[in-house]
């Protein structure tokens, strides 16, 4: 993993967003969802719920499995953070759940999703809500697929039907409305 620890700032929210890990260019930019995925997530937030990126940025906490660059892959993709590295950063998490007490998380891509609920395929939790108990507090959870660019999965059936059904949970849910305020 490559310093530094990237964080979406000091946002009080009851929700939570979770991404993996940051990528290549988010320690230089200083900020999650700080490229092309981003833009994608932003849209996706803009379309769905009304919240543009500096609305999101300010509303909701942005949280990730790992804080620091996992390095590129065999494949030149970014590495996905390996299970010792998800337990060294574990406590960053464990505590702002502690602090923030979230009502909503929106863990974004397979490893986010992963440290809630098992799952095989992304068919059988994006779209869903599922209600979660974790260290005595209960919260729900709507999984979104990763907006990247490398995966075509939220651009063609099923996917993209069930990104709009989950992105619709996200819009109705009485936290994201409060924020919208």
């Amino acid at each position: 993993m490559s310093p530094p620890p990237i964080s979406g700032g000091a946002v009080v929210s009851k929700v939570m967003l979770i991404g993996q890990a940051p990528g290549v260019r988010e320690p230089v930019l200083k900020r999650p969802f700080a490229h092309t995925a981003g833009k994608t997530l932003f849209r996706w937030f803009e379309e769905y719920c009304g919240m543009d990126e500096k609305m999101m940025r300010s509303r909701i906490y942005f949280a990730a499995v790992c804080r620091c660059f996992p390095g590129k892959g065999s494949d030149g993709t970014d590495r996905v953070p390996n299970p010792q590295e998800i337990r060294n950063c574990s406590s960053w998490m464990n505590d702002e759940f502690e602090i923030l007490r979230p009502r909503l998380v929106i863990p974004v891509g397979r490893l986010a999703i992963a440290q809630f609920v098992a799952f095989e395929k992304l068919e059988s939790v994006i779209g869903q809500k599922f209600v979660i108990k974790r260290r005595g507090l209960a919260f729900d959870l709507i999984p979104l697929p990763h907006p990247s660019g490398a995966s075509p999965w939220p651009k063609i059936s099923p996917g993209r039907e069930l990104l709009i059904k989950a992105m619709r949970k996200i819009a109705r849910h009485p936290a994201i409305r409060e924020l919208k305020g």
